[in-house]
């Protein structure tokens, strides 16, 4: 999958409007098809490349983050507060991949593996999002962690 930003211009508005699309092509059909970005897809892709205002970008200037390590961010100020000191504490996403998606008006969510660097330390979890919409950007933004590796159960729990 390749992600790009395609520049569009409105003749209404008279300003330039980034839009986001995933490119994906079959493998049986050499077939390329341009699938418009959730906002999710968006923040997370923000993420990937380390960049604080494509990751700001996606939300709404009042915004509430909480982070699947408790703490919540109110706004963009605090936000960008947290973004700098993860980013000056080596924190850097590895990949992370989104495993189901699914969006429904104003409402998104997401499955994903998440993996990571942070104070020197390479850590992998899974875990999900959910994102309440507002004219186009994540008002609010939710996301969940596993608390262990997950595994099917064959009638005995594993240790934590």
């Amino acid at each position: 999958m390749v992600y790009i930003r395609i520049i569009q211009i409105s003749s209404e508005e008279k300003r330039k409007k980034t839009k986001q699309f995933i490119i994906e092509q079959s493998e049986t059909t050499n077939i390329k098809a341009l699938i418009p970005m959730t906002l999710i897809e968006q923040y997370i892709a923000g993420w990937r490349m380390h960049d604080a205002n494509a990751i700001l970008a996606t939300l709404t200037p009042d915004c509430v983050v909480t982070e699947s390590f408790g703490p919540v961010y109110h706004g963009h100020a605090w936000v960008k507060v947290w973004l700098a000191a993860w980013f000056a504490e080596n924190g850097r996403v590895l990949d992370w991949t989104i495993q189901d998606m699914q969006s429904l008006g104003d409402v998104e969510t997401a499955e994903w593996r998440f993996h990571y660097t942070w104070r020197g330390r390479e850590k992998s979890f899974d875990g999900a999002t959910i994102a309440k919409l507002h004219e186009g950007k994540i008002l609010y933004l939710r996301e969940y962690a596993t608390t262990a590796p997950l595994y099917d159960w064959r009638g005995e729990w594993q240790p934590l």
